[in-house]
């Protein structure tokens, strides 16, 4: 996803003239592609002991990879994706380093911070898509309202999966919502953040930045971000919260396609 994260920022900044870069975008959605797995491998490393507790059937407490491996993979990843970072050109190469140093000081130590180590999580998600607009060296004001949207919607994804961890989190004392405030409070938290990137949704065609082909997906995903709410209010669960993190996902890529399609031009009847 934050591959094609960083297709949407670039067609939304460079409109029908996309497929000109379609050398960057590659570039792009392979650094987007690669840090993003390498962040994953070292923290999938640094959670090994939570994961026996909470995730027994993943890569490392399962057995199937071994610590060591994960560390060399994820090394192998973030030189890949930095490298076609380089080739792009030097803005994306910074805005890459950055973007790698966030998530890697996220599973060292921030995400022991709870909401602070949410934040970190979703400024990584949310750096993609303005890196598209480095990618074809364009600006557009619409990929930053995106970004904030995604930021919002996936802190409250953030802080459901604490929800989903609490067990492993209170064994390591990692001070997220739910382990602080209970599951109640942790899902109140979410919503407030899922409805305020909902609340956000109709600047962009307010502003004009997007044509109509962006409401029908938005409309989506709205719903689907005002449903996930509802039902986590009414079942905080673990298993309930584990579901709903999951469909939050699906609501992303319709928010994404939301923004891919309000880069195309208006429909006729509009014109």
């Amino acid at each position: 996803m934050m591959g094609f994260a960083v297709i949407v920022g670039a067609a939304l900044a460079a409109g029908i003239e996309i497929s000109d870069w379609w050398q960057d975008l590659f570039l792009g959605f392979l650094t987007g592609f690669s840090l993003t797995g390498a962040s994953m491998a070292i923290n999938d490393y640094y959670d090994r002991e939570i994961d026996a507790i909470n995730e027994p059937e993943r890569p490392i407490p399962s057995g199937a990879v071994t610590p060591s491996q994960a560390l060399a993979f994820a090394l192998i990843l973030t030189i890949l994706g930095l490298s076609a970072a380089f080739v792009t050109n030097f803005e994306c190469l910074v805005l890459a380093i950055i973007s790698w140093i966030i998530s890697v000081s996220y599973v060292t130590f921030g995400k022991r911070t709870g909401l602070f180590g949410n934040f970190l999580v979703s400024t990584c998600v949310s750096v993609p898509f303005i890196y598209g607009n480095f990618a074809v060296e364009k600006l557009n004001f619409a990929v930053f309202l995106f970004a904030a949207m995604a930021f919002l919607s996936n802190t409250g994804r953030e802080i459901t999966k604490g929800i989903v961890d609490v067990e492993g989190d209170k064994a390591k004392n990692i001070k997220t919502l739910a382990v602080k405030f209970g599951n109640k409070r942790a899902a109140w938290g979410a919503v407030i953040f899922y409805l305020a990137a909902v609340m956000l949704s109709p600047l962009p065609v307010i502003f004009g930045l997007v044509s109509l082909w962006f409401i029908p997906f938005v409309l989506v995903t709205d719903l689907g971000l005002i449903f996930s709410s509802i039902s986590l209010l009414r079942n905080y669960s673990r298993e309930s919260a584990r579901k709903i993190k999951n469909m939050v996902l699906i609501w992303f890529i319709f928010g994404m396609l939301a923004f891919i399609f309000g880069a195309l031009p208006q429909p006729p009847a509009f014109l």
